[in-house]
């Protein structure tokens, strides 16, 4: 539908003999929409489409994606600039509050994070009583849960004030809750955050710190770990933040709400892709073929190799995301003083793919994972804590949606449809006469 000034015009659908009008929404950029919401009442016919693909579920102010364009917009701002300028606490106020903050308002945001950062006893207790081969985002999941448990003044989801001290509560935990998961797995103590410090800061040094010794870090580490954070902050309505506004939606708090898109991503489908590209480039590493022969094993579908970390589902050239952490990772291992092998032949990798027509024709370009899980790893994050980074980063994201549908008038309880296409009517039949 091409954008024009003024009303959009209706759109006829004939359905037989009878032709019914359905409604168009206007957006401010991309897709123009068709209500289709009256579909069933006027036709007796639903609408299919398996995975949403075609769907849109709500109007949103949060996030635009062009993927043909590869451009990704927090409330405007591109990307590229916000990941220069901006940090991530910054871009939290800005996917939440609708508006960058002023020094002032982010201060004292930033304030008001750090003093809520402190787990008490009983919670820490939580960590003890979890496996240490519990997978992390289970335990992620269980301990956001909890947290409603633990406040209870903050769960009312139609009171500004309980939403506004969640969403504090959330962004203040939710590294420490991380750090305690890793530590817990590598039976370290559990450390306080130390006030003063900035919120990548406190999360590293929960992280990191060993017994008897200071954690330092070049100024290149908390710059990237920020980065990666605001990349991730928010990517419109993908499959974890459809599972936070469609739990919402049935005005369910916001821990219940974020903790089932903890849930949704730690599908591998979902969350776990910069694994499986550290899983890709080890094979590469460790077979000791050539990354330009392991491209044409991809190219042959009698192969079964896949190839991780390039393309994507929205992005149909190069991921605005993939560019700014390619730099981020060259910048990190070189402060750092790491020597990574698995780096050089990911740069192969991609040159290989951007002189290929075969993956040029296919526009299969690196998207966001195809770095990430090697920053990670040279900060020394284990990949079994990289979907928790994940989930950290994708935060805000999931906080400014549901607060954005909960305010939402027109938001109704999700509730799809189905085609269904099993037996009809039958007759029950006695368990002794069943053959």
């Amino acid at each position: 539908m091409a954008a024009s000034k003024g009303t959009l015009p209706a759109v006829s659908l004939q359905v037989g003999e009878r032709s019914i009008e359905l409604a168009t929404i206007r957006a401010s950029q991309g897709n123009h929409g068709i209500v289709v919401a009256p579909l069933m009442k006027e036709t007796g016919l639903v609408a299919l489409d398996t995975g949403y693909l075609n769907t849109a579920p709500c109007t949103s102010e949060i996030t635009f994606i062009d993927g043909d364009a590869g451009i990704l917009r927090y409330r405007g701002y591109p990307i590229e600039q916000l990941a220069e300028k901006s940090t991530f606490l910054e871009v939290a106020m800005l996917l939440i509050k609708g508006e960058l903050p002023s020094a002032h308002d982010l201060e004292a945001f930033e304030t008001r994070i750090d003093k809520h950062m402190y787990l008490s006893d009983d919670f820490r207790q939580i960590f003890s009583v979890m496996p240490r081969r519990a997978h992390p985002m289970a335990t992620l999941g269980a301990a956001i849960n909890m947290m409603a448990g633990f406040y209870p003044e903050s769960l009312d989801p139609l009171d500004p004030s309980a939403v506004s001290l969640a969403t504090v509560l959330l962004l203040a935990k939710m590294p420490t809750i991380i750090s305690y998961i890793y530590r817990r797995a590598q039976g370290n103590a559990l450390l306080y955050p130390k006030h003063g410090q900035s919120y990548i800061e406190n999360f590293a040094r929960m992280t990191f710190q060993l017994p008897g010794e200071r954690f330092e870090a070049p100024e290149a580490f908390y710059r990237a770990l920020d980065t990666l954070l605001i990349l991730h902050a928010d990517h419109e309505q993908n499959c974890s933040t459809s599972s936070v506004r469609m739990i919402g939606s049935a005005q369910a708090n916001l821990y219940m709400s974020v903790s089932g898109g903890v849930s949704a991503l730690s599908g591998p489908l979902h969350g776990g892709a910069n694994e499986s590209v550290l899983n890709m480039l080890q094979y590469i590493r460790d077979t000791d073929i050539e990354p330009k022969k392991f491209m044409e094993k991809v190219k042959d579908r009698s192969s079964n190799i896949r190839l991780m970390g390039f393309g994507h589902r929205v992005y149909k050239s190069y991921d605005p995301r993939a560019a700014i952490v390619k730099e981020q990772a060259d910048a990190v291992l070189a402060a750092l003083g790491v020597k990574d092998e698995l780096l050089d032949i990911a740069h192969e990798v991609e040159q290989v793919a951007l002189s290929d027509d075969y993956f040029i024709e296919r526009r299969l370009y690196p998207n966001v994972d195809f770095y990430t899980g090697i920053i990670y790893r040279a900060m020394g994050f284990p990949a079994s804590m990289f979907t928790p980074l994940f989930a950290l980063g994708r935060l805000p994201g999931w906080i400014a949606q549901w607060r954005e549908m909960i305010r939402d008038p027109a938001a109704k309880i999700g509730r799809p449809r189905q085609i269904y296409v099993g037996h009809p009517e039958r007759e029950y039949v006695p368990l002794d006469q069943r053959p």
